[in-house]
């Protein structure tokens, strides 16, 4: 009798031992989950790479452009000496020069294009912003000009020639801002009162 009861305790026990134990994942399931995981991991990698190296190469086309500006800016006091030599020179002079100074002339005129076209191949280029309405962003103001044939707040006239180096301003334009002219689109008016503020403070 007591044989009995204790085996029926046990077999009564089994399925309650055995239910309550968790299944145990297969071999192949296990792998399918680590193989996840080592392709997240792999995927996030390559992106932190490539990320690292969209980064760097911009550090370095900055540093490169960038870091030259100063010498640039040295380098355009040249370029503006050049100018004004061949502006000292109406152009009926240079047409009726003879051979010798002709050829000065234009060796000069060749040698300005050869240092702007080496600054362009460096990341500055000149600009000149004639007829354009006026970017204090990009342009300095230093006169008014009365003139009502031209809408307020244009450029009359460049006195020197601006400079940009990638998207910087390395130099900004010295003009002439009209004055007196019909009023520009409305939408451009906060650019009218900037217009306004430089030429005072000039």
């Amino acid at each position: 009798m007591t044989e009995q009861t204790a085996r029926a305790e046990n077999e009564a026990a089994t399925p309650v031992a055995s239910a309550a134990a968790a299944p145990e994942p297969t071999p192949s399931t296990a792998l399918e989950r680590e193989n996840a995981e080592m392709k997240d991991r792999l995927l996030r990698t390559l992106a932190e790479m490539e990320n690292l190296r969209r980064r760097t190469e911009r550090e370095v086309t900055e540093a490169r452009l960038y870091g030259v500006a100063s010498f640039a800016r040295d380098v355009l006091v040249v370029a503006d000496n050049m100018r004004r030599a061949l502006d000292a020179m109406p152009p009926e002079l240079h047409a009726s020069a003879q051979a010798d100074m002709k050829a000065l002339v234009d060796g000069v005129e060749l040698t300005e294009r050869e240092l702007l076209k080496a600054l362009e191949k460096n990341g500055v280029r000149q600009f000149t912003p004639q007829g354009e309405k006026f970017d204090p962003n990009i342009e300095q103001a230093i006169f008014e000009v009365p003139d009502a044939s031209v809408p307020a707040g244009s450029i009359v006239q460049v006195v020197q020639p601006g400079y940009m180096i990638g998207d910087r301003v390395l130099r900004p334009a010295l003009v002439g801002v009209s004055k007196g002219g019909p009023k520009v689109a409305p939408n451009s008016s906060s650019s009218n009162d900037n217009t306004k503020a430089s030429v005072e403070e000039s």
